[in-house]
């Protein structure tokens, strides 16, 4: 596996072992290395019954990192042991030199609590499956970290899966379900979801359940299951948000997840899918793409819609007036996945309130002057 699976990897051989380390960071974007590392997290050290008590997902722009780190050297009375997940860690690198808050975190690691483990989540950083092509400022950004918390944490990358790594994955992942994928299902797969591991995860599992008891996926089934359903589903859920028709939008929706088991994976999922989708379409208002042959070259290689997604998609984006709109709809999606990630009591109802607020025409107090670069790190 590549260069993202390798790191990954290592973190999870890592928690198995005693050589725990009292910090690390997840560095990047690729959001389902993110929930694999989450989940091997809650599976080790955070028991069903205890997650009240030793889980705590902290938004350092709303909790200050003294906070967080005032929680941490707590003990906990109710369990053996606390993990943190820190999110937003960008606000500890903008608006001043926050020598204070980086000599707090100094103070803390050399004296750590041993029953917490704090992991820090610094995923406005995109880091493409090659290191060599990341972006100019997204290396100072990640010298930063390395030079602020390298000592002290161990270094998570979650770089972007490229298209080899991802068929290799879906080769690995069909033998160990002891189910036959033949090569060309699984290439089609990954070439129709542009290598995006959280699209490809999510409908290999659908395929597997299809495969029943004959435990063979062909080419057909790919074609059958996937292309159509892709059609029939996201893009069809923001034709209907981008039209501000919320009648449909509702309905499509519904449809989603009756289609999905609507836990909390499968919900964030959504929201994934969302947020990817809008990203796309600021990039094509952007750039002013108006046809399907631009579109592959404002778009960077895994951060691609399926061919026949391209030109709703432009259609799409065409529809909202300014870049402000779209930044405003990241923002409604990223409050969103912060609500779903703090265990709300219905799963739906946020989903379903997000769909109503990006489907709704914006009130001018909403359309707060922003950069472009920070609707991207949503």
């Amino acid at each position: 596996m590549g260069a993202g699976f390798a790191s990954t990897d290592r973190f999870l051989a890592e928690l198995r072992s005693n050589k725990l380390r009292p910090g690390y960071v997840l560095v990047g974007d690729e959001i389902f290395l993110y929930e694999r590392c989450r989940r091997a997290v809650l599976e080790v050290f955070v028991p069903a019954d205890l997650r009240d008590f030793c889980l705590s997902d902290i938004d350092l722009a709303e909790m200050s990192i003294f906070e967080a780190l005032d929680r941490a050297q707590t003990p906990s009375l109710m369990a053996p042991f606390q993990v943190l997940f820190i999110r937003n860690l960008k606000q500890l690198y903008t608006r001043g030199a926050k020598k204070e808050e980086f000599a707090a975190i100094d103070g803390y690691f050399r004296s750590p609590n041993p029953q917490a483990m704090l992991i820090f989540i610094a995923d406005h950083l995109r880091i493409p499956s090659d290191p060599r092509r990341m972006d100019m400022t997204d290396k100072d950004r990640y010298e930063r970290i390395r030079e602020t918390l390298g000592d002290h944490c161990g270094i998570v990358e979650l770089a972007r899966v490229d298209e080899s790594d991802a068929l290799r994955w879906l080769l690995a992942e069909a033998e160990k379900q002891q189910i036959k994928l033949e090569q060309d299902a699984a290439r089609e797969l990954v070439d129709a979801l542009g290598a995006d591991m959280m699209l490809i995860a999510s409908e290999f599992e659908k395929l597997s359940l299809y495969a029943g008891p004959k435990k063979l996926i062909t080419l057909g089934d790919v074609e059958t299951m996937v292309l159509a359903a892709k059609q029939r589903s996201l893009y069809e859920l923001t034709d209907a948000i981008s039209a501000k028709d919320k009648r449909r939008a509702l309905a499509l929706l519904a449809g989603l997840l009756n289609a999905s088991d609507g836990g909390e994976d499968a919900a964030i999922g959504h929201l994934y899918m969302l947020a990817r989708t809008f990203r796309q379409m600021l990039v094509i208002l952007e750039k002013n793409v108006r046809d399907s042959r631009a579109i592959w070259q404002a778009l960077w290689q895994g951060f691609r819609m399926p061919p026949f997604a391209a030109e709703d998609l432009i259609r799409q984006a065409r529809r909202y007036k300014s870049k402000r709109e779209l930044t405003r709809a990241l923002r409604l999606i990223a409050r969103a996945d912060l609500e779903l990630r703090s265990q709300p009591p219905d799963k739906k109802l946020v989903l379903e309130r997000l769909v109503m607020d990006l489907a709704s025409e914006p009130k001018p107090a909403q359309l707060l002057p922003s950069s472009t670069q920070y609707a991207m790190d949503l």
